[in-house]
């Protein structure tokens, strides 16, 4: 089974044609922002090296996410137009499950985190079960630093752009049991060979994408982060509290001065 994949969802662009799980091409490198002019080029790259075409291929298989906004909507354009242009079916991988194929068939837990807005990170965790079949133990999330280590019940493996760039934060925030594997770096970043190698799986089970594709961002509402950051106020608390304290000011400066009494 051929397939095209694409990662875009960090600034580390991946793309790779596989076959089955022979890799036949691949381009890795970093797109910083620049998907939109890099991807195109690295996908004709690709399918030259291996002297192929897009009419020959069984499926396209884009990592959905999350990530970065413009990454996200830049590989998922870009295979939506493919798609339209070929009629060949588009797979989507959530990209923390991708990056748990990196690592296919570990014993333990697989913790991948990814950076969110500052301060925040994604991740979820999976389990390969009985070395050969993925599971899904905690959903995708987003959060702190602090939220992610208490979301650990024992020893995992936590690693990607997160784990590089919040490791001390994460390690001071484990309880015991929890404690951390760790792996080589290389094996750190999303990679389009593993988005596709999960992509295949899904296409044998017949998981294609519909008309309607929509990145997977996993972000908190900002309501949320505003009323976290408030205290746990809510909107209306808030808008009571700005009103008292006008009121407040109002009042004093309006208040006359105190008068000694005349002796």
């Amino acid at each position: 089974m051929k397939v095209l994949a694409v990662e875009t969802a960090t600034s580390w662009q991946s793309v790779a044609l596989l076959d089955g799980t022979a890799v036949l091409a691949r381009q890795d490198h970093e797109a910083a922002g620049s998907h939109g002019s890099l991807l195109l080029p690295a996908i004709e790259r690709v399918l030259a090296e291996a002297g192929m075409t897009l009419a020959q291929l069984d499926g396209l298989v884009c990592s959905i996410g999350p990530g970065s906004f413009t990454g996200l909507r830049v590989g998922a354009a870009t295979l939506l137009g493919l798609r339209a242009a070929t009629d060949v079916p588009l797979v989507l991988v959530p990209t923390l499950e991708a990056m748990a194929w990196n690592l296919s068939g570990h014993e333990f837990p697989l913790c991948p985190v990814l950076t969110s807005r500052k301060g925040e990170l994604f991740w979820a965790l999976f389990r390969w079960r009985g070395g050969e079949t993925l599971e899904r133990i905690l959903p995708e999330q987003v959060g702190t630093p602090q939220a992610c280590a208490q979301s650990l019940t024992g020893a995992s493996v936590l690693f990607g752009e997160g784990w590089t760039s919040m490791e001390a934060e994460l390690r001071a925030s484990l309880s015991p049991p929890a404690s951390v594997i760790t792996v080589p770096s290389g094996l750190s970043k999303p990679s389009a060979v593993s988005v596709g190698l999960a992509g295949i799986e899904r296409l044998r089970r017949g998981e294609i994408a519909g008309e309607e594709v929509a990145p997977c961002y996993v972000q908190r509402a900002e309501a949320e982060v505003k009323f976290e950051q408030s205290g746990g106020l809510s909107p209306v608390a808030r808008r009571e509290a700005r009103v008292a304290m006008k009121t407040t000011a109002r009042a004093a400066r309006q208040r006359p001065s105190a008068r000694k009494p005349h002796g």
